[in-house]
């Protein structure tokens, strides 16, 4: 298992003074038997004091409120997170025809994963993916899932700007680009028209050292920032990682902070606020790997207790979301 500590500071600078602000995050990361969060904090400036619950989906969501004028608002978080070695994606023995016999079964337990939403419309477009994926596959379900994930990595260029947040999977195939929010999207309509429950994850990815073949790669796309990929539901073996814009399979270094049908379910920073000032937004994420007295990353830790949440919340019933994102 490997250590690591994570900082997400968001700051919002407004052109005057706004009052008002409702806002509601999701940054602390999973704790579950494949990834400890050993701890968590979230502070504010201007300071506020929040609450915590958990989503449908089973995400830590603070909320927070600033009543007063301000014409700054910075949003922090830290942790410290053990991910743990994960089953690998094998080929399996259940066909795509098997599959097909259980669609009203996986319909009524996975529905949402399953039915198109805003970002991920059912589209004719992707029913060449959905052709090429099956003739690669070999015949069976893992086989789909792994071929669908290679064709959108190798399809599909990466270029910032080509999208924006608030973009479709129908933005991507029109201009045969996007983000990995985008990449993450197109796979899961790729697997929820074929039958296969498919659910978005927001996360980080800790950047390999700077000498690897992939390091200019994995900082192009984020690999010191958030970073987005799909985990696809196979009946004969559960919950796999599949991440297409790296066109790699999901590891140690995949940090998860949230599970939902698309990006609108996870957004990191959303909220409202009164003033007609504009706003700009700045992200910064850091993520590294814990070092030992000689500098050396320290791998293979001993999982800690049950994690500590630092930060001043209680829990309570789950509440609707804010209707404004502040992307």
């Amino acid at each position: 298992m490997n250590r690591y500590h994570l900082t997400h500071v968001t700051e919002f600078s407004y052109d005057g003074p706004v009052s008002e602000s409702y806002n509601q995050v999701r940054l602390r990361p999973i704790h579950d038997e494949r990834q400890t969060c050993v701890s968590f904090r979230l502070t504010t400036t201007p300071a506020s004091r929040g609450t915590a619950y958990l989503d449908s989906f089973g995400n830590w969501v603070h909320q927070f409120n600033i009543l007063a004028e301000h014409r700054r608002l910075q949003v922090e978080a830290k942790c410290v997170v053990l991910a743990h070695d994960a089953a690998a994606l094998v080929p399996g023995a259940m066909t795509l025809a098997e599959l097909d016999s259980r669609r009203a079964e996986l319909n009524e337990e996975y529905y949402d994963f399953l039915a198109p939403s805003a970002y991920v419309p059912h589209l004719p477009g992707l029913l060449d993916l959905i052709e090429s994926a099956e003739k690669d596959s070999g015949g069976t379900v893992s086989g789909f899932a792994l071929a669908a994930s290679d064709l959108i990595h190798e399809r599909f260029r990466y270029v910032k700007g080509a999208t924006h947040v608030h973009s479709s999977i129908a933005d991507s195939l029109s201009v045969g680009a996007g983000v990995c929010q985008d990449f993450a999207h197109l796979l899961l309509g790729v697997v929820r028209m074929r039958g296969l429950p498919g659910r978005y994850v927001s996360g980080y990815m800790v950047p390999e050292s700077s000498n690897a073949p992939d390091a200019r790669l994995e900082e192009v796309i984020g690999g010191q920032a958030s970073h987005a990929w799909a985990e696809v539901y196979l009946p004969e073996g559960g919950w796999f990682g599949l991440d297409p814009t790296l066109g790699n399979a999901v590891g140690l270094r995949h940090v998860r902070v949230a599970y939902g049908r698309d990006y609108n379910d996870v957004a990191p920073v959303r909220g409202i606020y009164r003033g007609e000032s504009g706003q700009r937004l700045s992200v910064d994420v850091r993520v590294r790997p814990e070092l030992n007295d000689d500098g050396h990353e320290q791998m293979n830790r001993a999982p800690e207790t049950e994690a500590a949440d630092e930060s001043v919340a209680t829990e309570r019933p789950q509440q609707p979301a804010q209707q404004q994102s502040q992307q």
